[in-house]
This record gives C-alpha cells, structure tokens and sequence, in this order.
C-alpha cells in the first residue's frame, strides 16, 4: 500500500466512515477509494486528495507526501539545458570585461516581454547570456543580478524544472539588498513551494513574511501594500488547498483591505512582471471558491471582474481562464469548458503544455461526454492524455 492510500485508510477508519460514505461525502468515486487505499495506485490528483482531506476533516498535506505536480518534460528539459549548464557553472576567477550594471539592465528589458507573453523557447536561448553577465557584476551591480535571477527562477517554475528554480530564487533571495527585493523572491518561492503541493511551507512562508512586512495602511506606500497583499495572496492559496479555510478567508480579507487602499491594479515594483490590486483579489477569490467546490460562485465573481488600465500579467489572466474553464466543466456546461480551453492555449500555447489544471479539466470533459470532437482529441494529444 502506498504511503497516501494507508493515511487515507487510517483517516477513514478513525473517523468510522466505510468506504462508500467517504465516496458520498467527499464526491471522489468509491472505486478511486478502493484503488488507492488497496494499492492498485500510485497516488492521486492533489484536486481528489484534498477533496478526501476535507471529508475526513484533516489538512490536505496530512494525506500527502509527494508534490503533486510532476516534473519538466524532456524535451523542456533539453531546451533549457544550457540556461542549466549557465546556472551549475562554478563562479569564474578571471573575468576579461565584466558586464555593466547599465547594459545587463537593457537586456533585461528585452527579455521580461518575452516572459510577460509566455513565449519561452526565445527566452531560454537568451538566458544563458544574461545569466553568465549578470554574474560579472560588481557589487553596484548586485540588485540588477537579483532581478535577472528572479526571472530565471519565475521561468523555470513556470517550464516545471522546479529543482533547479528552488536553487535559483534561494540565490536571488540570499543576494537581496533590501526586504523589498527579498519579499519579491520569497513570493516566487512560496509560489514554487505551492506548485509542488509543499503547501506547509508554502503557507509558512508566506504568513512569515506577510507578518514581517505589513505596513499602516494609512501611510504605506503603494509599493508597500503591493509587496504585502501579494505575500497574502500566496499565503490564502496554500492555506485553501490545505483545507484551512479559516486562514484562506482571513488571509484574502487583509489582502482585498490592501488593494482597496490601492484603488486599482499596479504594476508591483521590484516584483519584474507581478501586479496587484482588486483584479488580481478577485481572480484568487474564483480559485478560491473552486478549492471550496463552488463552481456556480467562481463563474458569478468571474462575471464581476474590476478592469483599470494596468491589467494582472498573462500569466494571472490565463491562469484564471483556466479557473473558468475548470468551473463550468465541473458543473457539465463541457463546451463552454473546452471553448474557454481553446482560448486559453490560443493565447499561451508554451505556458498551456505545463498546466496540470488544463489536463484535469479536459480529462473531466472527455469522461463527460459519448463523444469527442476532433478539436478535443487533437487538444488531449497535445496535453498526452492518457488514453
């Protein structure tokens, strides 16, 4: 028996449910029950785990061991192999021409667009370069390095190579000069931790540091309250698919009283491509509802969503569209589902190949319909859905 199929067998048994009321109360299928906890699986989709965690009454990670996003693909992996080779090098004695605050700065400029709008493979064959200048600079140089680090782990969370992207932003946040450089780097990192299903830490740091950084509301500064409600934001993620739900409302509460001291979405600084404000709240309270089993309540907030000048990144927005999709697949409304699918992979199709959340609704699509239409096989061959 695996390690999630005993503490699931355990938890059951102590709480007195046979295995049919677990399917009943939880909406996880009773032969999912019985494959897991007999050991025919391997594990299951964090979506079920947490789903059993919150009719056994326990946290989700009591039930969990392994993260529950799995690694980069191979041929990912190949691309970005150089940025890896770049990244592993050992620190260079001698350098001829060291790079120049200034000009690092440019190319960086450069490249945050290419990251801004998912388009990865350019910016692997690019990192490499910035990387190893970035290494040359002097001291003055040192919060320029920061950034072009934070980038690169960003990048590599969002590719799946979560091992290397762990060593990268732990580097960024060791080199920070100041807390609001660092809170930049622990966002990305508790955004890591939280996309492995490390949700434990993921909370913990995130509540550290939002703690550590909450300013006075009536004399913070814009920066200020960006920094803050962004930590916050992360830390009401983790604590929802922890099955905290007390700590995801308090944490989203404090959150929305800092974008409604904002006003509108803003460009976060020292945070190279992250905003924050009423939009950016509203899309996590779509997630958050989805965590909580409500897809009717994630479409009705969807359908309210603030918009001002500064719009959250791609990244955010298709995120969310993915929410939505999720959301109307799991209430059966499957061609609203897959249109909203189809339009999310339009517009980030290298960000769409590394989203679990796209596999799993297509995979409740698929199992919800006779039929498939040759857009939705050629879209489960793309995402290599099992057959």
């Amino acid at each position: 028996m695996t390690y999630a199929g005993m503490k699931v067998k355990d938890a059951r048994k102590r709480t007195g449910l046979t295995q049919r009321q677990l399917a009943e109360h939880s909406g996880v299928s009773l032969s999912t029950i019985r494959k897991l906890e007999q050991g025919e699986r391997s594990g299951a989709r964090m979506e079920t785990m947490h789903a059993l965690a919150r009719a056994l009454r326990l946290p989700t990670m009591s039930l969990v061991t392994e993260p529950d996003e799995e690694g980069a693909r191979a041929e990912t992996r190949e691309l970005w192999e150089p940025v890896r080779a770049e990244l592993m090098r050992p620190p260079s004695r001698e350098i001829d021409a060291p790079a120049t605050p200034s000009g690092v700065s440019e190319v960086l400029a450069t490249t945050v667009p290419l990251y801004r709008n998912h388009r990865f493979s350019e910016l692997a064959s690019m990192l490499p370069t910035l990387l190893r200048d970035a290494d040359t600079l002097p001291d003055e140089g040192r919060s320029v390095r920061v950034r072009v680090l934070q980038l690169a782990a960003s990048a590599l969370t969002h590719t799946r190579q979560f091992d290397l992207a762990e060593i990268v932003v732990r580097r960024a946040l060791a080199e920070g000069q100041d807390r609001m450089s660092a809170a930049a780097s622990v966002n990305t990192l508790a955004w890591l931790l939280l996309r492995q299903g490390r949700l434990d830490e993921a909370l913990s740091l995130a509540t550290q540091w939002a703690d550590d950084m909450e300013p006075r509301l009536s004399r913070a500064s814009t920066a200020e309250l960006a920094t803050w409600g962004l930590l916050l934001l992360r830390a009401s993620g983790a604590a929802a698919r922890n099955n905290q739900a007390g700590v995801a409302a308090d944490m989203l509460r404090l959150a929305r009283s800092a974008a409604t001291a904002i006003g509108h979405e803003v460009d976060a600084e020292h945070q190279n491509v992250r905003t924050f404000g009423p939009t950016s709240v509203r899309m996590l309270s779509v997630e958050d509802a989805l965590i909580k089993d409500r897809p009717d309540v994630a479409l009705r907030l969807a359908e309210n969503m603030p918009r001002y000048s500064v719009r959250p990144t791609r990244s955010v927005r298709s995120r969310h569209g993915l929410d939505v999709a999720n959301a109307h697949a799991r209430l059966g409304q499957f061609t609203e589902a897959f249109g909203k699918l189809t339009e999310v992979q339009a517009g980030s199709p290298e960000w769409f190949l590394n989203q679990t959340s796209a596999q799993h609704t297509l995979q409740t699509i698929i199992d919800g319909r006779r039929t498939l239409t040759p857009e939705m096989r050629h879209m489960a061959d793309t995402l290599r859905l099992e057959r």
